[in-house]
């Protein structure tokens, strides 16, 4: 666990920052299945700028699946509430509702818009 946790923080902030419109573009190209990459991404952003493990890919595909896409909601707050906690430690101006907001509108069906607002607010922390 230690070895995971150093490559983290031997990781460069900038290599987080995603464009938006073109994940968005690749999302809706391919139906949604570029999503998951881009969910993979996320999840190794928040990792690496928490420097520890919060989020495992591999767990989420599987807990979403047997679940039938219930996880993900659970996965959407932690990810709000992740960068929440980032945003606190970075000392930048806070989006208390990101997590509850997060859940809304997963639950509307709308995930891949709450992708991006996940990606802009990790693009504010890492530029």
């Amino acid at each position: 666990m230690e070895s995971t946790t150093q490559n983290y923080a031997n990781q460069g902030r900038s290599s987080y920052y995603l464009s938006i419109p073109l994940y968005l573009i690749l999302t809706l190209v391919t139906f949604g299945i570029f999503n998951l990459y881009w969910n993979y991404r996320q999840m190794e952003a928040c990792n690496g700028l928490l420097k520890r493990v919060e989020f495992r890919f591999g767990y989420w595909i599987l807990f979403t699946l047997l679940t039938c896409g219930i996880y993900h909601i659970f996965y959407q707050y932690k990810m709000g509430a992740a960068i929440v906690e980032l945003q606190r430690n970075y000392n930048k101006a806070v989006f208390d509702a990101l997590p509850v907001i997060s859940v809304v509108v997963t639950v509307l069906g709308l995930s891949i818009v709450v992708d991006c607002i996940h990606q802009h607010e990790i693009n504010k922390l890492v530029s």
